[in-house]
Parts: C-alpha cells; structure tokens; sequence
C-alpha cells in the first residue's frame, strides 16, 4: 500500500529560477524555451494565451512583449536548494523529484504540527517567509497523486486517492504516446486506464506501460523490491588538502564519484532510484540533500544531479539573503538509496567491461583532468538537414542527448518547395524525420570551414541556380584550388533549404548538390549567393 506523501509544488519553477538568479522580472510576460519551444511561462504569458509546448514565433505572435529565457536545469537546482532547505527545517527526509518539486512522507509532519492541513499552512508559511516563493501542496497515497493534488492544493482523504485519479486525463501521466494511444483506443481517463487488468497492460505497454498503470491505480510507482542498500554501496571523496571552492572543480570530483559509485552498483547488478549527496566543509558544516528519479538513475544522471546539488551549495541564490558555506568541500559521499536488483547491469561470464575500456576511461578522464572537460568530447547524432548540423559534441561523461528532437512537434509548411525549418511528427520507434534532409550515404569528412570550389559546364561557363531551382547548365567540370579542374562524371540534386528565415542573424539559405568526379571522389557541395563550396567529402 502507498505512504501518505506530501509533495510541495512551486508553480512555473523554471520562470521563478531565473527571478531569482537572473533577476527576470516573474511578473511580466516571460516564457523558458527549450529546442525553440515553451517549456514554462508565467501567468501574465499565459493571460495573453501563450501555453506550454508553442513555438517561440507563435508565443511571440501572441504575447510580442515577451521576455525569452533559455531553458537551464542547472540554474532551476541552484535556485531550488533554499527552498528545499527551508522544508527541511520544519520537516526531515526530504526528497527532491526535480527542480521545483520536493516530496516528504506525511505521517512525521502531520503528528508534529496536529494534522495534515496544519503541517501543509506550517511549510508553505516556512517556504514564503525564508525564501519569498510562493509554493503549492498536496497529500494523497504516494508521489504522483499527491503531486497531481498539489495542482490545486489539495489534501485527498486517506483512501480515496484512486477516486480522486479517476477523473484526470491520461495527459497526466506525461507519456505522450502511451497517452494518444489510449485515447485512439477509447481510454482519455486515469480511472479507465486503471481498469484495464495488469497482465494484459504489460503484454501490450511493456513495462513503461504497466508503471503508467499502477500510477493510474492509485499505487505508488516504486517497487516492492526495493531495499536498504549495503552500507559499503556508498562512495566517499577526500579533500582536506584541497577544499572544493570553486564550482567546476567539485562538479568534477563529484562525476569521478558518480562513475564509481554507479561501477559499484553494476557489479551487484543493482541500479538505484534515489540518491543521497553529502558534504562537510573545512568548518564542520553537514550538508544533506537526496534526489529521487523516476528511472534507474545511470551515470550520467548521477554524475548530473551531483553537479546541481554542488552548484546549490556552493552558489546558493535566494532572494532575501545569499547563504553559501564559509569554507570548501573537504568531504563528499554519494548514499545510494532506492536500490533495486537489476539484472541488465549484471556483467558476462568474463565481464563486459573490461580491462581495456577501464584504461581508456581512466585515460580520458586524466585528460580532461588535465585540460579541462571540452578537452575530450564525443559525437551525439542529432536532428538537421545538412552534415554540418547533424552532430554535436558533448564532453566526455556527460549525457549524451540529442540536441533536436524529431517528435511531438507539428508539420512544417513549404512554400515553392523551400524547406522552412521545423520538425515533423515521427511515428513510435523512428527517428527524427527532417523534410529538406540528405539523402544516404553520409558523408565521412564534414569539413570544418567549406572550401570554395567553381562548378563549370561543358562550354566552361559558370553553372548557377535560378530563382525556380533550375540550374543554368549542366555541371561538367569541378574547379578545385590549387588542384586544378576535374570532370564531373555524375550528380544529384539541387536540394533547396531556407532556414531559419525569421531569424535575420541565423537564416540560411542555400541549394545542395552530391557530385562525382572522374578519379572516384565524391563531394557534398552547396551554392549560397551564387558562391559554390565544397562542405563534406564522401568515402
């Protein structure tokens, strides 16, 4: 059966952080955008009719005076860290869920105070006179009821949480396509979807689809398995000799920590779903803090909320005082918490990390150890139309996440066959579809700077492109710098694209053009303002 929770909500948290850090004005127009779309706005944006999931021209259109922030997870942590701290001085065991939300079980607070409606005035009262936020709570059985009660600072009676899910929409479980799927399939309510029987549900929705399902039901969306960890789980860092000060160097020590901690996790084959951090510093100041996931936290993730925790501490932003520790780090322990058997980490036979990949991993950190995190970087495919835009470097140990996503997002519109620049919905299991994209193969070599190049036809006259994408000639020659003329024995295209055109800074418009010239090279080529240039080469 689920505990009672209490969960505080901060509404529109991502607009609220850059108040406090940024110094943005939350009672304006203001909108935080991720990948050029809404992600929070505040509700004078939202007076104007701009909501979340528009498009940066389309909340513009609506709302022209509206201020643009990026979106930032590491600035909505920092600026959370007081918040959480002002709960936990009236309440133990807090558990930040993400930035803006903080759950804590119900029972403690509800005897101290006299109930559950006095423990709730008692935090939100604590939260407005330490922080000036404005905050939200609910109590229901288990996270995600009483994070949907906190919607509308509401205190669900015991043992009626499932009644009071059954009416919410299937959007609420935030899984885009599970929730269009039940709805083609009739189901749009939690109650309707929790009737379905559980074997069926994980037969046809897998296991993402069976936790959905227990959520709908009222039930907590931790499992029964999980456990106290053995306390030789935990990882600790030493720095007496060096105090952690600044940010960038605890972030570092913190991942060398995460990576370790989640190595020692796999070799048991268990993976955690909370994480506990904590820190002492030069004068004997404890700092605790512990994060729950809705997943298996990786190492990456881990590696993540370690960084935003430290950031919290040791940049401390609120909006009546700044309280950051007097002195550094010397002490740093990572407590897994929430552990649960997980057999996808369970090495082979004859173990699948090996030796050879723990050199290069100890290599790579030195490295960057050394020279700094961009010093070692890896490719992350990413959404784009052109070689030059399909890949991003991320620094080594960082998560690795695409920086354009191909779905949930709606059609593009064309106009004399020129590509505008937006996404196109994907159906389950594709990846991102880009009209305007090349056609296979890839190139191998993307250049660093196009090298400009004349494409001559038979006659030797300059080949163009006209307003209708008709080409004036038919390419014959390839002039190359410094490497004379080679004949252009085949060639596909032009492919138009116009990006980006509201944007005057940003806008790109070009024609492409795959070529082959007679001593077997291939080239990727492109014509912008009449000015031809080689951009990749082809294996």
């Amino acid at each position: 059966m689920s505990v009672r929770t209490l969960v505080v909500w901060c509404p529109d948290w991502a607009v609220a952080a850059a108040e406090i850090v940024e110094g943005v004005s939350a009672a304006g127009a203001v909108v935080v955008l991720r990948g050029n779309r809404v992600v929070a706005c505040s509700e004078a944006a939202r007076a104007e009719g701009v909501r979340k999931g528009l498009r940066r021209r389309e909340a513009q259109g609506r709302c022209p005076q509206l201020t643009v922030v990026e979106d930032d997870p590491a600035r909505d942590a920092r600026a959370f860290e007081p918040v959480v701290a002002a709960v936990e001085e009236v309440a133990a065991g807090v558990e930040v869920v993400r930035p803006g939300v903080c759950a804590v079980v119900a029972r403690g607070p509800a005897r101290y105070f006299g109930g559950e409606e006095l423990a709730a005035e008692r935090i939100i009262e604590q939260i407005a006179q330490a922080c000036g936020v404005e905050s939200q709570i609910g109590i229901a059985e288990g996270v995600f009821a009483a994070g949907l009660a906190a919607r509308d600072s509401r205190i669900v009676e015991a043992g009626r949480t499932r009644e009071f899910l059954a009416g919410i929409p299937v959007e609420a479980l935030e899984r885009p396509e599970l929730g269009d799927l039940l709805k083609r399939l009739g189901i749009r309510t939690l109650g309707g979807f929790a009737q379905l029987p559980k074997g069926d549900v994980l037969s046809r929705f897998g296991f993402d689809g069976a936790l959905a399902h227990r959520l709908a039901a009222g039930l907590d969306h931790r499992p029964l398995a999980v456990r106290e960890p053995p306390p030789d789980l935990q990882v600790t860092g030493f720095y007496e000799d060096e105090p952690l000060e600044r940010v960038d160097v605890a972030a570092f020590a913190g991942r060398m920590l995460a990576e370790k901690l989640h190595d020692r996790l796999a070799a048991y084959g268990m993976a955690c779903t909370r994480l506990g951090i904590e820190a002492v510093t030069a004068d004997g100041l404890e700092l605790q803090r512990v994060w729950r996931h809705d997943g298996l936290l990786t190492a990456a993730a881990i590696a993540e909320r370690v960084r935003w925790q430290l950031d919290g501490w040791l940049n401390r932003a609120a909006r009546n005082k700044t309280a950051k520790p007097a002195a550094g780090l010397i002490r740093l322990r990572l407590v897994p918490d929430g552990v649960i058997v997980h057999l996808g980490l369970q090495p082979g036979l004859w173990g699948d990390a090996g030796a050879e990949r723990e050199r290069a991993h100890r290599a790579l950190s030195r490295v960057q150890g050394l020279l700094g995190p961009e010093a070692v970087l890896t490719a992350v495919a990413s959404g784009g139309r052109s070689a030059d835009d399909q890949i991003r470097f991320v620094p080594w140990g960082d998560e690795r996440v695409a920086a354009r996503p191909g779905a949930h997002v709606v059609p593009i519109t064309a106009v004399d066959c020129e590509v505008r620049e937006e996404e196109v919905p994907v159906k389950a299991g594709q990846g991102p579809q880009w009209p305007g994209r090349l056609p296979v193969p890839t190139p191998a070599l993307v250049l660093p700077r196009p090298e400009p190049v004349v494409v001559l036809d038979a006659g030797g006259a300059l080949v163009g492109v006209s307003a209708r994408l008709e080409l004036t000639g038919t390419p014959g020659f390839l002039q190359l710098e410094g490497s004379g003329r080679a004949e252009i024995v085949g060639w596909a295209g032009p492919w138009p694209v116009d990006e980006r055109w509201w944007a005057a800074g940003e806008a790109r418009r070009r024609a492409r053009f795959q070529v082959a010239v007679a001593d077997g090279r291939a080239f990727l080529l492109s014509l912008v303002a009449g000015h031809w240039a080689i951009e990749a080469v082809y294996d």
